[in-house]
């Protein structure tokens, strides 16, 4: 069967590595993929983003099941497209995927059915968003409604940090911000597979959002992360499961929206063990998916073929009991302004077994391989401990370079320390 994943970033690339693992796939396609998709034999890249120009091409090949990997074709309505026209995609509808394309929605949504999370209000005007950081003070968190790539979000500290904030988020017509408390307490990414009814939990993750060690600096889209979470113990789980997870399921379905796709819940967990969502997506994380990927033992195309059935209930997924963890190399002056086209050297990477370098920003040129985006590579590594699969990925980072790479020593310290 053929499959289609559709994205080019380093999700997509892991995405098509272990769809390419399936017992009944015998070709992938990736839209419009990268240098590290163009090299694996087993992936095809396909020079296509139009959403009609995939549909014609998943209907002249016969493509089996199409998955969409980022969030702005969900948010432009894909799903819908490919499902009018009868073919099999694996994703939430453009109504669905206002849990993530909305923050605004997300929060009433929330609100309406009971989910925990943070105390927020929403504004269109700036007058009135300052006059409420100044009722409130800081620490306080700044979020701009729509889509913004995982960046969209500033967890002001002082005052005046959230007033910038709100200055640089509401200038335009129509745009939207929304101010939350701020919460205390360790994040991580719960992430499950969903097809309308029933729900199936991926393994935990933690990623790390900070640009240098020791979480200092911008936040970015995410430098690292590593699988299992320490912090999701059995007892957060199933009240993750039982206060968040079943209910937004169910919330969506009643409101008439039901969900198929990834649903990530970005967590906050307190000092209590209490779980409260700081906000949805509606597909798989990045670098989340690369440990998570690594770790999965079960045939994707197979869950993604029941997920779009509506029988996950009939499916259970085995697990590497080992670690897997992510260091993303991302390019010099990322993430303010990322420069492009410089030559990656150390690739390809013969690494063992266990680990896999999974590209994102990068593009041929020639006989090379050059930078093409914010965060370039992510080297994924398994191991007994943390701390091993952290040493095993920086080892392999240490044999790639390109001019400016920035990557983080300590992805996993918050595990280490657990």
């Amino acid at each position: 069967m053929k499959v289609l994943v559709i994205g080019g970033g380093g999700r997509e690339h892991a995405l098509a590595w272990k769809l390419a693992q399936g017992e009944r796939v015998q070709t992938v396609f990736v839209a419009p993929g990268n240098a590290g998709t163009a090299a694996d034999p087993a992936l095809h890249n396909v020079p296509l983003t139009d959403p009609a120009e995939l549909a014609d091409f998943v209907a002249a090949e016969k493509v089996a099941l199409t998955v969409v990997g980022p969030e702005a074709p969900l948010a432009a309505g894909i799903v819908d497209l490919f499902r009018a026209r009868g073919l099999r995609i694996f994703g939430p509808t453009q109504a669905a995927a206002q849990l993530e394309s909305s923050k605004a929605y997300a929060k009433d949504f929330m609100q309406r059915h009971g989910i925990p999370t943070a105390l927020y209000a929403t504004f269109t005007e700036a007058a009135a968003a300052h006059a409420h950081v100044e009722r409130h003070g800081a620490p306080i968190v700044v979020k701009a409604d729509g889509l913004a790539a995982g960046k969209g979000v500033v967890v002001a500290m002082t005052a005046a940090e959230a007033h910038a904030a709100i200055d640089a988020m509401l200038g335009k017509p129509g745009e939207r911000v929304v101010i939350e408390d701020f919460m205390a307490g360790e994040e991580a990414s719960f992430i499950v597979v969903c097809d309308g009814r029933h729900v199936l939990p991926l393994a935990t993750s933690q990623d790390h959002k900070r640009i240098g060690d020791g979480d200092t600096g911008p936040n970015t889209g995410g430098m690292g992360a590593y699988s299992p979470a320490p912090v999701v113990t059995p007892n957060v789980h199933a009240k993750v499961m039982h206060e968040i997870i079943q209910p937004t399921l169910d919330g969506m379905a009643r409101d008439g929206v039901p969900f198929t796709g990834f649903l990530y819940a970005g967590l906050m967990i307190d000092g209590q063990g209490q779980p409260r969502t700081v906000e949805f997506n509606c597909r798989l994380g990045d670098p989340e998916a690369q440990v998570i990927l690594l770790r999965l033992k079960s045939d994707l195309f197979e869950v993604l073929m029941h997920a779009t059935e509506g029988t996950l209930d009939k499916v259970e997924l085995q697990w590497d009991r080992r670690i897997a963890l992510g260091v993303v190399m991302a390019a010099h002056g990322y993430p303010a302004s990322p420069r492009k086209g410089d030559v990656i050297t150390g690739l390809p990477v013969v690494a063992g077994a266990d680990v896999e370098v999974f590209h994102a920003g990068t593009a041929p040129q020639g006989s090379q391989i050059v930078t093409s985006g914010g965060r370039v590579l992510c080297v994924t590594a398994l191991a007994d401990s943390v701390r091993q699969a952290q040493q095993r990925a920086v080892d392999v980072v240490r044999q790639i370079g390109f001019d400016g790479a920035q990557w983080r020593s300590d992805i996993g310290h918050r595990a280490i320390r657990h």
